[in-house]
């Protein structure tokens, strides 16, 4: 095993090297709209999965997928030149999704920001149900003598301590 740092850095060369390699050694014209997003490299030094990204329709996609895959040879021979490691790692090609994800999650936004529009301006001519003050606060000036009998209230809390001497 590697060390993660050392993997990283050689991921990193790896992206280099493919990306110069597909814009000098490779011929097809397919690989023309081809840009390398990133690489990965497994820590034993093995593998390395390069992401990329390709500027077209769906028609340009599979057909950079194919072309990649046709110049793998080529393309892990030249990393094989460029690093320095013992074996020279497996090269597997990934479309890179990120691009494809950032458009759905801005329009997301677009989508929330829209309706946050709407409940803002359905809130600004909004009126309260009810009074305009529910929260009345009662306050013993505004509480009339008449409205409790001498019989609700009992002042001298003996009440309870008579039912415990009883019990």
């Amino acid at each position: 095993m590697a060390d993660p740092a050392r993997a990283a850095k050689l991921a990193q060369r790896i992206k280099v090297v493919v990306a110069e390699a597909l814009g000098r050694r490779v011929k097809d014209p397919r690989v023309e709209s081809i840009t390398v997003t990133d690489a990965r490299v497994t820590n034993d030094l093995q593998h390395a999965t390069i992401y990329y990204t390709v500027f077209g329709d769906e028609v340009a996609h599979t057909d950079a997928a194919k072309a990649l895959e046709k110049a793998k040879g080529v393309l892990r021979q030249e990393v094989g030149r460029n690093i320095t490691v013992r074996l020279t790692p497996t090269l597997e090609f990934v479309a890179d999704q990120i691009p494809v994800n950032a458009s759905n999650l801005e329009e997301l936004l677009r989508e929330a920001k829209r309706r946050d529009a709407e409940v803002a301006a359905l809130a600004a001519g909004a009126k309260p149900a009810g009074e305009a003050d529910p929260y009345k606060s009662d306050t013993l000036a505004d509480i009339d003598e008449d409205d409790f009998d001498e019989e609700d209230i009992d002042l001298s809390g003996d009440d309870e301590l008579d039912e415990d001497a009883n019990r």
